[in-house]
């Protein structure tokens, strides 16, 4: 984070997840503009050498997995998180923590129990889910969201599918889309959102700042 911003925390190294397709250059900008240190990582074995993870997401979930699981990223993703290591995964880097997705019939990371689902509106609503929405928070003392409003909060979409958890309690927030759907999960330092923090303006960024604050200061949401 600048220093500007007055959270003083050193430069942590972030690894930027290449899988072949995201949206990498302006998540890195972001990151960057934010004080952070962030590299593009297509090896898993490079991931050790990072303080944080960032999962970013674009195009088609069954070929982002079937590039990871070819190269190894996937256990590789599996083990970081597992270790509570700080991740944060960006629209595919949300779905891709389920179970299965509808998109393709593809199976997820499982990481977290649950499915992904493709949106079903009523008439009236457009497939995907493109443009700025709401989000209201559903854990407001997390750490991802520390100085932002519970329920007016506006960020942007490009989505087809959405996350269908098991477990509520992952909810870090949701939004409404011809229907109530979550947009967000957080569990220990692993955070995942449905819509793009890079593409939000200065709510984005704040966002990304809290990520690097919590990643570096150790912060932790109690379970």
């Amino acid at each position: 984070m600048s220093e500007s911003e007055g959270i003083p925390f050193s430069p942590i190294k972030v690894a930027v997840v290449d899988y072949g397709m995201g949206n990498l250059r302006s998540v890195c900008k972001a990151l960057e503009h934010e004080g952070a240190q962030a590299s593009v990582v297509t090896d898993p074995q490079a991931l050790q050498a990072h303080d944080a993870v960032v999962f970013p997401g674009q195009g088609a979930l069954g070929d982002c997995l079937s590039s990871m699981r070819a190269n190894g990223m996937d256990s590789a993703l599996k083990d970081w998180i597992a270790a509570d290591r700080p991740y944060l995964g960006v629209c595919l880097g949300l779905q891709a923590l389920f179970e299965h997705s509808e998109e393709a019939n593809t199976d997820g990371l499982g990481i977290f129990g649950g499915r992904v689902r493709r949106f079903r509106l009523p008439p009236g609503y457009k497939i995907p889910h493109m443009g700025w929405n709401t989000v209201r928070f559903l854990q407001p003392d997390c750490p991802l969201v520390r100085g932002m409003k519970p329920d007016v909060e506006r960020f942007y979409f490009v989505h087809s599918y959405y996350v269908e958890p098991e477990d509520r309690s992952l909810a870090l927030c949701e939004s409404d889309y011809g229907g109530s759907f979550v947009s967000g999960i957080a569990r220990g330092r692993c955070f995942a959102v449905q819509f793009h923090p890079e593409k939000s303006q200065s709510r984005g960024l704040a966002l990304y700042r809290n990520f690097l604050a919590a990643a570096s200061a150790n912060i932790r949401i109690i379970d």
